[in-house]
């Protein structure tokens, strides 16, 4: 494996983790910033969301509807198993499995895949896609109304 791979996984591994640090503390502003311009983000049962302006609107949403039904409103993503392929000095591809807690304990997990792009010297998301697989009866996911 040749350093610009290296270097690529772990800025990759960067992302990633900074995607599910910001969607736990309601920094929005910066998840945003880690889609390209016209990044898209599908969740399975939804219409994908793509550009900025829409991934965030949703996330206000989202944030909203925490705020709304927990008395704690928090979440906490739980990122493993990630694999990452690096197809190009500047496109990758990753997969791995999440699980999301809160205060209710385990809420909802699945498993994300990843496209990403080289941008300077970061790597953002090009399209994420969010596939559910299940949620516990008392979830935050369940009282919206949505589906695994």
């Amino acid at each position: 494996m040749e350093m610009w791979e290296l270097v690529a996984r772990e800025r990759i591994r960067e992302t990633i983790a900074r995607y599910a640090h910001c969607a736990d503390t309601g920094r929005f502003a910066d998840l945003v910033e880690l889609f390209t311009d016209d990044g898209v983000l599908e969740i399975d049962g939804r219409l994908p969301l793509t550009g900025r302006s829409a991934i965030a609107g949703f996330l206000g949403s989202t944030k909203a509807s925490l705020a709304s039904t927990l008395g704690r409103p928090f979440i906490r993503h739980h990122v493993s198993s990630l694999t990452i392929e690096v197809d190009t000095p500047e496109t990758a591809r990753a997969a791995s499995y999440f699980l999301a807690i809160t205060e209710r304990g385990p809420d909802h997990w699945g498993r994300y895949r990843d496209q990403l792009r080289a941008v300077g010297d970061r790597w953002l998301l090009e399209h994420r896609r969010v596939r559910p697989d299940g949620h516990s009866e008392r979830s935050w996911r369940a009282s919206r109304g949505d589906t695994p």
